[in-house]
């Protein structure tokens, strides 16, 4: 089932959300913290009083909660004459615990998101996946999800 998240969700987001920065530490620990995540609770509770920003959770049977999609609605800027006006579901970060991983919660997640981003009005599902995080990016691909744009980086 996939449901909104709720406040008794929190604590196991968290520990979802450090096992997606461990998964970030071991491709660039130039750049993540192992042993930290990239929200608190006091953070992920203000998400789930922020209509914009949608958490939707995947749970099994007796409702614990298998994985989780972080998302925000964003516009396009005001200020960009040069570009479409569009509204856009970008995924912030999405996780499958490790011992739920080829039960297909990553992608049923997935529609899910994309359901809900088609009732909302939006032009399109972004996410961004790290250069290095092969197997997410191999699974985004086999969802349907084309390379939009990369950033690039010199090291210095």
């Amino acid at each position: 089932m996939i449901r909104l998240a709720q406040e008794k969700d929190i604590p196991r987001i968290i520990d979802l959300l450090k096992q997606v920065l461990e998964i970030h530490a071991n491709i660039r620990p130039d750049i993540f913290v192992s042993g930290t995540s990239k929200y608190d609770v006091d953070e992920v509770k203000k998400m789930l009083n922020n209509d914009s920003k949608p958490i939707y959770v995947a749970t099994d049977d007796a409702d614990n909660v298998l994985g989780y999609a972080m998302c925000m609605i964003k516009d396009t800027p005001e200020d960009a004459i040069n570009r479409v006006k569009i509204k856009q579901m970008f995924i912030d970060d999405l996780c499958v615990d490790e011992a739920a991983r080829g039960q297909h919660v990553g992608s049923k997640l997935f529609e899910y998101v994309k359901s809900e981003a088609k009732k909302l009005g939006c032009y399109e599902v972004t996410l961004c996946v790290w250069s290095g995080n092969d197997k997410a990016e191999s699974f985004y691909e086999s969802l349907g999800m084309q390379t939009k744009e990369k950033i690039m980086e010199y090291i210095l």
